[in-house]
Protein backbone atom coordinates (compact mmCIF):
# COMPACT_ATOMS: atom_id res chain seq x y z
CA UNK A 1 0.00 0.00 0.00
CA UNK A 2 1.66 3.47 -0.79
CA UNK A 3 0.09 4.99 2.53
CA UNK A 4 -2.82 4.31 5.08
CA UNK A 5 -4.44 7.28 6.72
CA UNK A 6 -8.09 7.58 8.31
CA UNK A 7 -9.36 10.91 7.44
CA UNK A 8 -9.85 13.20 10.08
CA UNK A 9 -13.52 13.32 10.43
CA UNK A 10 -13.69 9.43 10.48
CA UNK A 11 -10.74 9.14 13.40
CA UNK A 12 -12.57 11.93 15.26
CA UNK A 13 -15.86 10.11 14.92
CA UNK A 14 -14.36 6.75 16.97
CA UNK A 15 -12.84 8.89 19.51
CA UNK A 16 -15.82 11.02 20.15
CA UNK A 17 -18.28 8.87 20.25
CA UNK A 18 -20.69 9.13 23.21
CA UNK A 19 -21.32 12.13 25.85
CA UNK A 20 -18.93 14.12 27.48
CA UNK A 21 -17.55 12.51 30.90
CA UNK A 22 -18.98 14.06 34.15
CA UNK A 23 -15.96 15.91 35.87
CA UNK A 24 -13.99 14.49 38.53
CA UNK A 25 -11.36 10.77 38.34
CA UNK A 26 -13.44 8.11 37.15
CA UNK A 27 -12.81 4.94 39.75
CA UNK A 28 -11.15 2.01 37.59
CA UNK A 29 -13.51 -0.65 36.78
CA UNK A 30 -11.65 -3.77 37.22
CA UNK A 31 -9.17 -4.63 39.38
CA UNK A 32 -5.13 -4.30 38.30
CA UNK A 33 -3.99 -7.75 36.57
CA UNK A 34 -1.65 -9.60 38.98
CA UNK A 35 2.13 -9.28 39.03
CA UNK A 36 4.01 -11.34 36.24
CA UNK A 37 6.12 -14.14 37.77
CA UNK A 38 9.64 -13.19 38.55
CA UNK A 39 11.00 -15.63 35.69
CA UNK A 40 8.76 -12.99 33.12
CA UNK A 41 9.45 -9.78 34.28
CA UNK A 42 12.49 -9.17 32.24
CA UNK A 43 11.33 -11.55 29.73
CA UNK A 44 8.93 -9.70 27.12
CA UNK A 45 10.38 -11.25 24.01
CA UNK A 46 7.01 -11.73 21.53
CA UNK A 47 4.46 -10.19 19.73
CA UNK A 48 2.88 -7.86 20.78
CA UNK A 49 -0.18 -4.74 19.79
CA UNK A 50 -0.98 -1.32 20.87
CA UNK A 51 -4.30 -1.62 18.73
CA UNK A 52 -6.68 0.64 20.19
CA UNK A 53 -9.19 3.37 19.34
CA UNK A 54 -7.25 5.66 21.88
CA UNK A 55 -5.00 7.87 20.42
CA UNK A 56 -2.06 10.16 21.82
CA UNK A 57 -3.91 13.19 23.04
CA UNK A 58 -7.58 13.87 24.83
CA UNK A 59 -10.22 14.25 22.56
CA UNK A 60 -12.97 17.65 23.53
CA UNK A 61 -15.43 14.74 24.45
CA UNK A 62 -13.78 13.27 27.35
CA UNK A 63 -12.68 15.65 30.30
CA UNK A 64 -10.85 12.94 32.54
CA UNK A 65 -7.93 10.64 31.41
CA UNK A 66 -9.69 7.36 33.28
CA UNK A 67 -12.91 6.49 31.36
CA UNK A 68 -16.03 5.31 33.48
CA UNK A 69 -17.17 1.77 32.45
CA UNK A 70 -20.25 2.64 31.14
CA UNK A 71 -18.81 5.37 28.75
CA UNK A 72 -15.80 2.81 27.84
CA UNK A 73 -18.44 -0.24 27.15
CA UNK A 74 -20.68 2.80 24.43
CA UNK A 75 -17.43 3.69 22.41
CA UNK A 76 -16.75 -0.16 21.93
CA UNK A 77 -20.47 -0.45 21.15
CA UNK A 78 -20.69 2.14 18.48
CA UNK A 79 -16.96 1.33 17.66
CA UNK A 80 -18.36 -2.43 16.62
CA UNK A 81 -21.33 -1.00 14.82
CA UNK A 82 -19.44 0.88 12.49
CA UNK A 83 -17.44 -1.53 11.58
CA UNK A 84 -20.58 -3.99 11.26
CA UNK A 85 -22.17 -1.17 8.63
CA UNK A 86 -19.35 -0.39 6.74
CA UNK A 87 -18.30 -4.11 6.59
CA UNK A 88 -22.30 -4.62 4.59
CA UNK A 89 -23.09 -5.98 1.37
CA UNK A 90 -22.67 -3.13 -1.32
CA UNK A 91 -26.13 -2.80 -3.25
CA UNK A 92 -24.48 -3.34 -6.36
CA UNK A 93 -28.18 -2.01 -7.90
CA UNK A 94 -26.59 1.36 -7.62
CA UNK A 95 -23.97 1.11 -9.63
CA UNK A 96 -20.21 2.45 -9.30
CA UNK A 97 -19.58 5.00 -6.97
CA UNK A 98 -19.42 8.61 -8.61
CA UNK A 99 -18.90 10.87 -5.89
CA UNK A 100 -15.07 11.06 -6.35
CA UNK A 101 -15.21 11.85 -2.70
CA UNK A 102 -10.96 12.19 -2.13
CA UNK A 103 -10.93 11.99 2.04
CA UNK A 104 -12.89 8.70 2.19
CA UNK A 105 -10.45 5.78 3.76
CA UNK A 106 -10.31 2.66 3.59
CA UNK A 107 -13.50 0.56 4.40
CA UNK A 108 -13.76 -1.60 8.08
CA UNK A 109 -12.42 -4.87 6.17
CA UNK A 110 -8.91 -3.14 5.80
CA UNK A 111 -8.68 -1.32 9.11
CA UNK A 112 -7.47 -3.24 12.52
CA UNK A 113 -7.28 -0.25 15.09
CA UNK A 114 -9.10 -2.40 17.88
CA UNK A 115 -12.55 -1.75 18.96
CA UNK A 116 -12.05 -0.26 22.14
CA UNK A 117 -10.28 2.11 24.64
CA UNK A 118 -6.77 1.19 25.63
CA UNK A 119 -6.99 -0.39 29.13
CA UNK A 120 -4.20 0.26 31.39
CA UNK A 121 -3.76 -1.85 34.78
CA UNK A 122 -7.81 -2.27 34.12
CA UNK A 123 -8.39 1.19 33.79
CA UNK A 124 -9.85 2.64 30.15
CA UNK A 125 -7.88 5.67 28.82
CA UNK A 126 -9.75 8.24 27.00
CA UNK A 127 -5.46 9.46 25.52
CA UNK A 128 -1.95 8.25 26.02
CA UNK A 129 -0.82 11.45 27.48
CA UNK A 130 -0.77 11.48 31.25
CA UNK A 131 0.64 15.06 31.39
CA UNK A 132 -0.09 17.69 30.80
CA UNK A 133 -3.48 17.00 32.88
CA UNK A 134 -5.26 18.13 29.89
CA UNK A 135 -4.01 15.32 27.73
CA UNK A 136 -2.69 17.78 24.96
CA UNK A 137 1.10 18.11 23.82
CA UNK A 138 2.65 21.29 25.31
CA UNK A 139 3.79 22.82 22.02
CA UNK A 140 5.20 26.55 21.90
CA UNK A 141 3.73 27.10 18.44
CA UNK A 142 1.62 23.88 17.04
CA UNK A 143 1.07 25.02 13.92
CA UNK A 144 5.32 26.25 13.34
CA UNK A 145 6.13 22.34 14.31
CA UNK A 146 3.76 20.33 12.32
CA UNK A 147 3.67 22.75 9.65
CA UNK A 148 4.91 20.23 7.15
CA UNK A 149 2.94 17.64 8.67
CA UNK A 150 0.23 19.79 8.12
CA UNK A 151 1.00 20.05 4.49
CA UNK A 152 1.41 16.76 3.66
CA UNK A 153 -1.92 16.13 5.10
CA UNK A 154 -3.66 18.39 2.79
CA UNK A 155 -1.50 17.44 -0.25
CA UNK A 156 -2.46 13.52 0.32
CA UNK A 157 -6.12 14.64 0.98
CA UNK A 158 -6.53 16.53 -1.65
CA UNK A 159 -3.94 15.27 -4.69
CA UNK A 160 -2.38 18.67 -4.69
CA UNK A 161 1.06 20.02 -4.50
CA UNK A 162 4.09 20.87 -6.27
CA UNK A 163 5.74 17.06 -6.20
CA UNK A 164 9.36 19.02 -7.38
CA UNK A 165 11.28 15.67 -6.96
CA UNK A 166 11.22 12.63 -4.69
CA UNK A 167 12.56 14.52 -1.77
CA UNK A 168 9.70 16.58 -1.65
CA UNK A 169 7.28 13.87 -0.85
CA UNK A 170 6.51 12.94 2.63
CA UNK A 171 8.92 10.39 4.41
CA UNK A 172 5.37 8.41 4.72
CA UNK A 173 4.90 8.33 0.75
CA UNK A 174 8.51 7.35 0.28
CA UNK A 175 8.01 4.74 2.95
CA UNK A 176 11.28 5.74 4.41
CA UNK A 177 9.43 5.79 8.11
CA UNK A 178 6.29 4.44 9.16
CA UNK A 179 3.38 6.16 8.25
CA UNK A 180 2.23 6.28 11.41
CA UNK A 181 4.75 7.31 13.77
CA UNK A 182 5.23 3.79 15.45
CA UNK A 183 8.76 3.53 15.32
CA UNK A 184 9.31 6.48 17.85
CA UNK A 185 10.51 8.01 19.72
CA UNK A 186 6.80 7.73 21.15
CA UNK A 187 5.45 4.59 19.41
CA UNK A 188 2.03 5.75 18.24
CA UNK A 189 -0.67 3.19 16.43
CA UNK A 190 -2.38 3.73 13.50
CA UNK A 191 -5.47 2.05 11.79
CA UNK A 192 -4.08 -0.95 11.14
CA UNK A 193 -0.02 -2.92 11.35
CA UNK A 194 -0.12 -1.97 14.85
CA UNK A 195 1.95 -5.29 15.78
CA UNK A 196 5.19 -4.98 17.56
CA UNK A 197 8.20 -7.99 17.29
CA UNK A 198 10.29 -7.09 20.59
CA UNK A 199 13.51 -9.49 21.12
CA UNK A 200 15.32 -8.85 24.61
CA UNK A 201 18.57 -10.04 24.73
CA UNK A 202 21.48 -9.95 27.67
CA UNK A 203 23.06 -6.76 25.33
CA UNK A 204 20.33 -5.60 23.36
CA UNK A 205 16.60 -4.86 22.70
CA UNK A 206 15.76 -4.90 19.02
CA UNK A 207 11.71 -3.33 18.20
CA UNK A 208 10.91 -4.71 15.08
CA UNK A 209 7.52 -3.18 13.60
CA UNK A 210 4.77 -4.15 11.53
CA UNK A 211 4.39 -1.11 9.82
CA UNK A 212 7.19 -0.12 7.40
CA UNK A 213 9.36 -3.11 8.48
CA UNK A 214 11.01 -0.68 10.82
CA UNK A 215 13.67 -1.54 13.32
CA UNK A 216 14.82 0.12 16.49
CA UNK A 217 18.31 -1.50 18.33
CA UNK A 218 19.06 -0.73 21.22
CA UNK A 219 22.16 -1.61 23.06
CA UNK A 220 21.66 -2.34 27.00
CA UNK A 221 24.69 -1.32 29.26
CA UNK A 222 24.99 -1.56 32.83
CA UNK A 223 24.02 1.78 33.68
CA UNK A 224 22.07 4.59 33.04
CA UNK A 225 25.51 6.79 33.48
CA UNK A 226 27.31 3.67 30.76
CA UNK A 227 24.42 3.95 28.44
CA UNK A 228 24.43 7.84 28.04
CA UNK A 229 28.21 7.76 27.48
CA UNK A 230 27.44 5.23 24.75
CA UNK A 231 25.47 7.68 22.75
CA UNK A 232 27.10 8.37 19.24
CA UNK A 233 28.06 12.17 18.08
CA UNK A 234 25.08 14.51 17.92
CA UNK A 235 26.03 15.18 14.44
CA UNK A 236 24.94 11.55 13.68
CA UNK A 237 21.18 11.56 13.25
CA UNK A 238 19.89 8.56 12.15
CA UNK A 239 16.05 7.63 11.75
CA UNK A 240 14.12 6.77 14.48
CA UNK A 241 17.00 8.59 16.71
CA UNK A 242 20.06 7.33 18.81
CA UNK A 243 18.67 4.81 21.64
CA UNK A 244 20.88 3.64 24.17
CA UNK A 245 18.86 0.97 27.21
CA UNK A 246 19.29 -0.02 30.73
CA UNK A 247 17.77 -2.16 33.64
CA UNK A 248 16.20 -0.25 36.24
CA UNK A 249 15.43 -3.16 38.14
CA UNK A 250 13.18 -5.04 36.14
CA UNK A 251 12.17 -1.75 33.99
CA UNK A 252 14.16 -1.50 30.69
CA UNK A 253 14.41 2.51 30.10
CA UNK A 254 15.65 3.61 26.86
CA UNK A 255 16.71 7.27 25.54
CA UNK A 256 16.48 8.31 22.50
CA UNK A 257 18.37 11.60 21.22
CA UNK A 258 19.38 13.02 18.00
CA UNK A 259 16.34 12.07 16.00
CA UNK A 260 16.73 12.57 11.99
CA UNK A 261 16.24 15.76 11.28
CA UNK A 262 14.13 15.27 8.29
CA UNK A 263 12.19 12.79 10.44
CA UNK A 264 11.96 16.14 12.93
CA UNK A 265 10.10 18.11 10.63
CA UNK A 266 7.28 15.29 9.45
CA UNK A 267 6.39 13.54 12.62
CA UNK A 268 3.36 14.27 15.31
CA UNK A 269 5.68 14.13 17.94
CA UNK A 270 8.82 16.36 16.64
CA UNK A 271 12.04 16.77 18.31
CA UNK A 272 14.91 18.57 18.32
CA UNK A 273 18.56 18.43 18.14
CA UNK A 274 18.22 19.24 21.73
CA UNK A 275 15.49 16.84 22.40
CA UNK A 276 15.15 13.48 24.73
CA UNK A 277 13.07 11.01 24.86
CA UNK A 278 12.84 8.18 27.65
CA UNK A 279 11.07 4.92 27.32
CA UNK A 280 10.18 2.29 29.93
CA UNK A 281 9.24 -1.00 29.35
CA UNK A 282 7.39 -2.90 32.46
CA UNK A 283 5.87 -6.42 32.35
CA UNK A 284 3.11 -5.60 34.82
CA UNK A 285 1.15 -8.80 34.39
CA UNK A 286 1.90 -11.86 31.75
CA UNK A 287 -0.50 -10.62 29.35
CA UNK A 288 0.44 -6.53 29.68
CA UNK A 289 3.51 -4.66 29.02
CA UNK A 290 3.37 -1.18 30.47
CA UNK A 291 4.76 1.31 28.03
CA UNK A 292 5.61 4.85 29.45
CA UNK A 293 7.21 8.18 27.66
CA UNK A 294 8.53 11.59 28.59
CA UNK A 295 9.32 13.94 25.93
CA UNK A 296 12.07 16.52 27.38
CA UNK A 297 12.50 19.28 24.18
CA UNK A 298 12.81 22.79 24.81
CA UNK A 299 12.42 23.88 20.92
CA UNK A 300 9.20 22.68 20.48
CA UNK A 301 7.29 22.39 23.68
CA UNK A 302 6.50 24.86 26.70
CA UNK A 303 7.34 21.99 29.48
CA UNK A 304 7.99 18.13 29.13
CA UNK A 305 5.30 15.70 28.86
CA UNK A 306 4.52 12.14 29.19
CA UNK A 307 2.29 9.60 28.89
CA UNK A 308 1.76 5.59 28.77
CA UNK A 309 -0.20 2.94 27.39
CA UNK A 310 0.41 -0.91 27.16
CA UNK A 311 0.88 -3.68 25.29
CA UNK A 312 -0.94 -7.08 24.16
CA UNK A 313 -0.08 -10.21 23.09
CA UNK A 314 -0.76 -10.00 19.96
CA UNK A 315 -1.35 -13.84 17.99
CA UNK A 316 0.42 -14.78 15.11
CA UNK A 317 3.62 -13.12 13.91
CA UNK A 318 4.98 -10.19 11.90
CA UNK A 319 5.51 -10.85 8.39
CA UNK A 320 6.80 -8.62 5.65
CA UNK A 321 5.59 -5.31 4.89
CA UNK A 322 5.39 -4.34 0.92
CA UNK A 323 5.38 -0.36 -0.01
CA UNK A 324 3.95 1.47 -2.34
CA UNK A 325 4.13 -1.53 -5.00
CA UNK A 326 7.39 -1.38 -6.42
CA UNK A 327 7.63 2.62 -6.19
CA UNK A 328 5.57 2.70 -9.34
CA UNK A 329 3.53 4.91 -6.98
CA UNK A 330 6.53 7.31 -6.25
CA UNK A 331 7.15 7.37 -10.42
CA UNK A 332 3.56 8.30 -11.33
CA UNK A 333 2.73 10.64 -8.20
CA UNK A 334 5.62 12.72 -10.16
CA UNK A 335 5.37 11.91 -13.60
CA UNK A 336 1.32 13.27 -12.86
CA UNK A 337 2.80 16.64 -11.71
CA UNK A 338 5.17 16.99 -15.01
CA UNK A 339 1.91 16.72 -17.27
CA UNK A 340 0.07 19.14 -15.30
CA UNK A 341 2.64 21.25 -15.63
CA UNK A 342 2.76 20.83 -19.52
CA UNK A 343 -0.79 21.23 -19.90
CA UNK A 344 -0.72 24.54 -18.04
CA UNK A 345 2.62 25.79 -19.80
CA UNK A 346 0.53 24.74 -22.98
CA UNK A 347 -2.80 26.34 -22.20
CA UNK A 348 -0.87 29.79 -21.10
CA UNK A 349 1.07 29.80 -24.51
CA UNK A 350 -2.11 29.49 -26.60
CA UNK A 351 -3.95 31.86 -24.38
CA UNK A 352 -1.09 34.26 -25.62
CA UNK A 353 -1.64 33.64 -29.04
Amino acid sequence: MTRGTMSAAAMAAVLLAGPALAQGQAQADKAPPAAPAKALARDFSGVWTNATVTRLERPASFSTLVVPKAQADEVAKATKARNAQANGDSDLSKGNFKDENATAGYNAFWIDSGDSLMRVRGEARSSFITSPADGKMPFKNRAKSLALMNRDGVEYQSGKGAYTDPEDLPLRERCLISQSDAGGPVMLNAIYNNNYSFVVTPGYFVINLEMNHDVRIAPIFASAKEARAHHQPATIRPWLGDTVAWWDGDTLVTETKNVNPIQEGRTLTPVSAQGTVTERFTRIAKNELLYQFTVDDPTHYTQAWSGEYSFKPSKGQIYEYACHEGNYAMVGILRGARLKEAAAAAAAAKGGN
